[in-house]
């Protein structure tokens, strides 16, 4: 165990190496530094409390994510008259806000990932090892679990009525197309995670750390506006998967496959584009 530690460094413990997400934007340089490949096993981390730190983090942040997207989407649900409610376009708010919220609070602890596509994506560019990718994605999903489950608690009777917010391909549309929505979805997400926290951009723009979770938050808004028609919106399998085990009825679980297989492409398409077109990484 160690004696003592720097907690300056969030969840980058081993910050000679690789940052994490958007914790590569605290570095004290502005001088543009190719930062090298995360190691893909780090026993390390597990001495380590910045690395636990990091997964309550994700936790607490998918819990709170949860609770209130939930919510604001059994409110829209269980009106009669959608005028006297937010809408769909405040649903999207909603999912987009807290994401907003989220990430601001937790990047520089955990990076503020809150999807484990996300986490994905960043664990095929190396910006992170397995072993923290694991343990975030299982924090993830246990938060969304905890999350639903007191939204259950809160509304009882209603939340199984209302359908417990459980991503579903809606009908009319084939399970082919929910797939394509969702993987274009969160296309789009990862994509702008990277392009909002490229320790390249950091360096050139010093504006650039303030304002990174505002489009990352703005990204998860435009395509929830899009897909909610098709899916519910996913990109997020934490969050299907939470919704889906509280509600538990067959209607939550028959195209469930869709919200895992969806985004994890979508999340491999987009570090790939980002890493290999966009920063030419395996040219240089």
């Amino acid at each position: 165990m160690e004696g003592r530690e720097d907690v300056r460094v969030g969840a980058n413990r081993y910050d000679e190496k690789q940052p994490i997400g958007m914790a590569a934007q605290n570095r004290d340089s502005r001088d543009y530094v190719e930062p090298p490949p995360a190691p893909l096993f780090e026993a390390g981390e597990l001495w380590s409390w910045s690395f636990y730190r990091a997964g309550i983090a994700e936790f607490v942040a998918t819990f709170l994510f949860l609770y209130v997207t939930v919510l604001t989407a059994l409110g829209v649900a269980r009106s009669p008259n959608k005028c006297s409610t937010v809408g769909a376009q405040g649903v999207a708010w909603a999912f987009g806000g807290m994401i907003f919220a989220l990430i601001y609070c937790t990047a520089g602890i955990s990076g503020g990932h809150i999807n484990p596509a996300v986490t994905l994506g960043l664990l095929l560019a190396r910006k992170l090892s397995v072993t923290r990718a694991v343990f975030y994605m299982i924090m993830q999903c246990l938060g969304a679990i905890a999350g639903a489950a007191v939204v259950k608690g809160f509304e009882r009777s209603q939340y199984d009525m209302l359908g417990g917010a459980a991503n579903t391909v809606a009908s009319g549309y084939s399970d082919v197309t929910g797939l394509g929505a969702e993987i274009m979805g969160t296309f789009l997400l990862v994509y702008t995670v990277f392009s909002a926290t490229d320790p390249k951009r950091v360096a050139r723009d010093s504006h650039v750390p303030i304002l990174a979770p505002l489009p990352i938050g703005f990204a998860v808004f435009l395509v929830h506006l899009a897909t909610i028609p098709i899916t519910g919106t996913g990109i997020n399998p934490a969050r299907s998967l939470g919704t889906a085990i509280v509600f538990n009825r067959n209607q939550a679980w028959d195209d469930h496959w869709v919200f895992w297989a969806g985004p994890f492409v979508g999340a491999a398409l987009a570090a790939a584009y980002h890493q290999v077109v966009i920063r030419a990484i395996p040219f240089k």
